[in-house]
């Protein structure tokens, strides 16, 4: 017996050896590294959710294969990752279902089944966050790209890191937006009232907007909740219509923002401009299925085609993702885009593909500007793993397309207000 215990403490010792050494279930070959990535494949989200993954897809293409042309880019000469000899990246992708609880057992399962290195995900903050709490208590990366609940970096993880800007900044922005035009256009904002989805994401902006409002001396007269993933906003329409309030501030996932464009005009609720929140209304699929009645709204956005003028990558790497899949990339798109060229930054400068080592380079971060397809300053991260130098603008559809309208000094047009009432539209 005792002799039989001294064998398994024996083994046990070795294998720990083992694991500090580089040999465990986590050591992969030179050959391959695998990163798992959690996105919203099916149901309410699922159109967003495939543009990402055509993202991540063109991003591990570059990665092993190569861009020809495109040299500012990192590992465009396509001879994988230096660091680990060429090492290919292989993705292995979980669906979410916009689900917090599936997100959480999707990412047990890249854990502990596929053995993956690090994950990069999920868009849906509630589902990033759930997901970000299993890879922390398992000691694995966890890169999160676009999801922008101010919160997520707030909770002291170690394993945790986020490359896009959060809402405080970008509340912060809609709130300066407003300031300036004012200052500088003399237009002014009037009433305002929010509708907001009651997920983490659209309750943090919620309460983020009625904190700053006196602040920056807006008249907040109505806020309004909805369920997450609903099929009927006519009560919450009539109850901003009653508020009569001159600005809408929104922040809604895809089927909410356009069910709710459908039913402002169905109820002819026409206030002077809706500023959004991004996610929905930057899809693809917001224009595409609203047509005209997309018109002139503005949004906060990470990310715009016309910005390629002071940022060849912009337009470089947008002409191989739309000759590949017929679309341009968004602000979602691009920040998953990014996201993973940074996961694979850092794993290339680990030169390892143990959690620790990677863990140490995503902190050591420090990717200039000129080496993103973002108009931000680069990519480097506080001890919250929040990206410092992250960035920001806004546009509005104008003729079908996203123009920035702000900052002012890098607007490639005047902005559109008031948006023209339903019924004097042509």
């Amino acid at each position: 017996m005792q002799a039989t215990q001294r064998r398994r403490t024996l083994i046990q010792a070795i294998g720990a050896t083992m694991l500090g050494m580089g040999f465990g279930a986590r050591a992969q070959s030179a050959a391959e590294v695998k990163i798992g990535v959690i996105y919203p494949l099916t149901g309410p989200g699922a159109a967003v959710g495939a543009e990402l993954r055509s993202a991540l897809e063109l991003a591990v293409d570059i990665i092993n294969n190569g861009a020809p042309g495109i040299t500012e880019l990192p590992f465009a000469a396509g001879k994988g990752l230096p660091g680990l000899k060429g090492a290919k990246i292989r993705l292995v992708f979980a669906d979410h279902q916009a689900n917090p609880q599936t997100g959480a057992t999707e990412a047990e399962r890249l854990i502990t089944q596929e053995k993956v290195v690090a994950i990069v995900g999920a868009y849906n903050s509630a589902v990033t966050a759930t997901a970000s709490q299993v890879a922390e208590r398992a000691g694995i990366p966890f890169l999160n790209p676009e999801s922008s609940s101010a919160s997520l970096t707030a909770r002291g993880f170690k394993w945790f890191f986020r490359t896009t800007p959060h809402d405080d900044l970008f509340v912060h922005n809609a709130f300066e937006f407003l300031r300036e035009l004012e200052a500088k256009k003399g237009i002014k904002p009037g009433a305002v009232a929010t509708l907001n989805e009651n997920g983490l994401w659209g309750t943090e902006t919620t309460k983020l907007q009625a904190r700053l409002a006196p602040e920056f001396k807006l008249n907040l007269v109505k806020q309004v909740l909805y369920p997450s993933k609903t099929t009927q906003l006519t009560s919450e329409v009539q109850t901003l219509k009653a508020a009569n309030p001159n600005l809408v501030l929104q922040s809604s996932y895809t089927p909410d923002a356009i069910l709710s464009m459908k039913t402002y005009k169905e109820l002819g609720f026409s206030p002077d401009m809706i500023l959004a929140n991004n996610a929905g209304f930057t899809d693809t699929d917001f224009i595409k299925t609203l047509g005209k009645d997309a018109e002139y709204v503005i949004t906060r956005e990470v990310w715009a085609l016309d910005l390629a003028g002071s940022n060849p990558l912009i337009k470089q790497v947008n002409e191989l993702f739309n000759a590949r899949y017929k679309i341009n990339f968004t602000g979602n798109s691009s920040r998953t885009f990014t996201g993973l060229m940074t996961m694979a930054d850092a794993i290339n400068r680990a030169g390892s593909t143990e959690p620790e080592a990677i863990r140490k380079a995503l902190a050591a971060t420090d990717i200039p500007g000129n080496k993103l397809i973002m108009p931000w300053k680069g990519v480097k991260f506080d001890a919250t793993g929040q990206n410092t130098l992250g960035q920001g603008i806004l546009v509005q559809i104008i003729d079908g397309k996203y123009n920035t309208v702000w900052p002012f000094a890098m607007a490639s047009r005047e902005v559109v207000w008031p948006m023209p009432k339903w019924d004097q539209r042509k």
